[in-house]
């Protein structure tokens, strides 16, 4: 079916995007692959061209434009080149919309213009070994002392861990407060007290560096506090959804590329003296996966445009992040068994694509947290 929810601008900027990636990304990324990270001059070039700080004020070196589709271009070209590890949409869509929102003007004139030209990478930490979904678990405490936070705690799981210049710490402010009691405090690099542990070993996605973070008495000036005071819990609560779309646009682009890719396969690969799609019971898988896709990628659509007209609830955005990301892990699923022995090597698109995706039901809030969320909406 024909999108039509992109302009000629849209169009201009995928290929901008597409050029980025075959010049500064698809050459290195077997090296960053091996390295567990990736290189600081990719960011840096990701901002030489234009791909960093798309929704910042043109006057801190932004793209000025909130339309949420030039985000969904970048999550739809990066997933289909299979390059997860620079994490641009975590940077652009996750943590931009803290600084651009929340921030004092002092703040913005320190943090945005690195932010937009690559020299600022960021992370957001708030999972923690013994709390990922519930808030309420935090343990991070940043202490009031007066002319200074005292910020204690631990973090894991926590993508551009190693990388970050400017970490936005979830941390209780308010010890009997719950899940109310929290803030957000920014950590710069350099923080003294401030630790990165090892970079995780993880199964997908090895050249996105993802570590412990260790705060040890970091002494942080007032001015760190990043919007209200314990007002944690509502900031995060109105980012999620664009955090849940991002995440869902790469979900339906992956299981569409897969399908792709193993469409092409089937009628390549030959069995029994003739080519796989010959066999009935393969025309039928195919057949299932592109309706499945089919029908997926109508209903994001109209969630992109929705967002980028500010109109999209938590709701749908939870619809469209468990829905797109559970299709990504079946369609993955499926399209290895048809490659057979070839799907289990590495060196094949499908199996990388079967181990970086595998993440994708539970960042950003599990598939169980996301039917919650729909749920109580619906019985409340």
């Amino acid at each position: 079916m024909q999108r039509q929810i992109f302009t000629e601008e849209h169009d201009a900027f995928r290929e901008t995007v597409r050029a980025f990636l075959a010049k500064e990304v698809l050459p290195h990324y077997e090296q960053w692959e091996q390295d567990g990270i990736v290189s600081r001059d990719a960011w840096l070039a990701a901002g030489r061209a234009g791909l960093l700080g798309l929704a910042v004020p043109e006057e801190y070196g932004g793209g000025g434009s909130d339309d949420f589709r030039y985000s969904a271009v970048l999550a739809e070209e990066f997933t289909r080149a299979g390059a997860a590890g620079l994490a641009i949409g975590l940077h652009n869509d996750i943590i931009g919309p803290y600084l651009t929102g929340l921030a004092t003007d002092e703040q913005k004139r320190r943090w945005l213009p690195g932010f937009c030209s690559g020299e600022t990478i960021t992370a957001i930490a708030m999972t923690e070994p013994g709390a990922g979904s519930d808030l309420q678990g935090i343990r991070t405490t940043a202490e009031d002392k007066g002319d200074h936070w005292l910020l204690n705690g631990s973090k894991t799981f926590i993508s551009n861990g190693i990388l970050a210049d400017l970490v936005v710490v979830v941390a209780r402010t308010t010890p009997e407060g719950g899940a109310k009691g929290l803030s957000l405090i920014v950590v710069e690099r350099g923080a003294e007290g401030f630790e990165r542990g090892r970079n995780l070993d993880k199964i997908g996605q090895k050249s996105q560096d993802t570590a412990e973070l260790f705060f040890n008495d970091v002494r942080l000036p007032k001015e760190n506090l990043l919007g209200e005071r314990d007002g944690a819990f509502i900031h995060l609560m109105t980012n999620l959804a664009q955090e849940r779309m991002g995440i869902a646009v790469a979900g339906i682009a992956a299981a569409e590329h897969l399908l792709e890719i193993t469409t092409q396969y089937v009628k390549e690969r030959e069995a029994f003296g003739r080519p796989l799609s010959k066999l009935q019971h393969i025309r039928f898988e195919i057949a299932e996966m592109a309706t499945e896709c089919a029908v997926t990628r109508t209903f994001l659509d109209r969630c992109i445009v929705d967002h980028s007209d500010g109109v999209l609830d938590a709701v749908h955005a939870s619809m469209a992040k468990w829905w797109a990301t559970e299709l990504q892990k079946r369609v993955a699923d499926r399209c290895l068994q048809l490659h057979g022995g070839y799907g289990y090597m590495s060196e094949y698109k499908i199996a990388k694509a079967f181990t970086d995706g595998r993440i994708q039901t539970i960042y950003g809030g599990t598939t169980e947290i996301m039917k919650e969320i729909i749920g109580r909406s619906l019985l409340a």
